[in-house]
């Protein structure tokens, strides 16, 4: 399968930088656990660094459950990194990163959308857009266009309505087509999530992914996924391929969890278990 060369045996002189430093720009007082998810999961992908940038005032709990996670505090107000001194936190450390994964937990507020509103643009690494980092953009896609750098985004179909302004229903009923049109029109690969994920990119490449299970309809998995793409996106592959590859180790690291679990008790924290195996997995099936 294309791309799965990163993720075969290393050069022997490797270190940590060769593989790409991510930042993740995530979580809120109320969403605690979706920039753990994220963040994990680019590092079981294999991303050499990973930076979380969050509240200061999470830090301390996320830290223990993050050992090998590096943090960026963020100065907050109302329990919000919505701060013009957090902005200018991330705009000091942006150079030096290669990619950037936006959204997990962030929250819906009207301060932190301004602050994305800010912040995205500034991106000339590529951008990995997720969960509120996509409510922020509601209505506004041809924001999309003021980004810089390449964009992969990564909706579920409730998702994708809110930013696209068309019904879920209608979504649903041309998840392919209208993944395309609007993949082509924003210049954005669109991960379109749900039974059979839609990948499509810019050139009009595309795919449906058929591996997976319903256990992933529960919270937290697009977390997971969303950190999946990102680790593959820091060492280097180009949108398009993160992006499939990414949704093919996703669903497969889903089907080995239901063997143990089963399905209606599958969590997202499986999926972080059995992601070593879905890679051993597909390199040992695939050339």
């Amino acid at each position: 399968m294309e791309g799965t060369q990163i993720l075969r045996t290393r050069p022997r002189d490797s270190h940590k930088g060769d593989f790409g430093h991510l930042l993740i720009l995530a979580g809120s007082p109320r969403f605690r656990g979706a920039p753990a998810l994220a963040a994990a999961a680019a590092l079981r992908t294999g991303a050499g660094l990973v930076t979380l940038a969050t509240g200061k005032s999470l830090v301390p709990g996320l830290q223990s459950g993050l050992t090998e996670t590096m943090f960026l505090p963020l100065p907050e107000r109302e329990d919000t990194i919505a701060t013009a001194a957090a902005l200018e936190e991330l705009k000091g450390f942006l150079p030096r990163v290669e990619a950037v994964l936006a959204g997990p937990g962030l929250g819906s507020e009207k301060a932190v959308a301004k602050l994305l509103h800010r912040f995205l643009p500034l991106c000339q690494q590529p951008l990995i857009l997720d969960a509120d980092a996509l409510n922020a953009l509601a209505g506004t896609p041809e924001f999309l266009k003021t980004i810089p750098g390449p964009v992969i985004i990564t909706p579920h179909p409730g998702e994708f309505a809110r930013l696209t302004g068309l019904p879920v229903a209608d979504i649903q009923a041309r998840r392919l087509e209208t993944a395309q049109r609007f993949s082509r029109k924003f210049r954005v690969t669109t991960v379109l999530k749900g039974h059979q994920t839609v990948i499509a990119a810019p050139d009009g490449r595309h795919c449906l992914n058929l591996g997976g299970n319903p256990g992933l309809a529960t919270a937290g998995t697009g977390d997971v996924l969303a950190g999946i793409i990102a680790g593959l996106v820091v060492q280097g592959l180009e949108a398009f391929t993160a992006a499939r590859l990414g949704v093919c180790l996703h669903g497969l690291a889903a089907d080995l969890a239901a063997r143990g679990t089963g399905e209606a008790s599958l969590a997202a924290s499986d999926l972080l278990e059995e992601l070593p195996a879905a890679i051993g997995y597909l390199l040992k099936h695939t050339r």
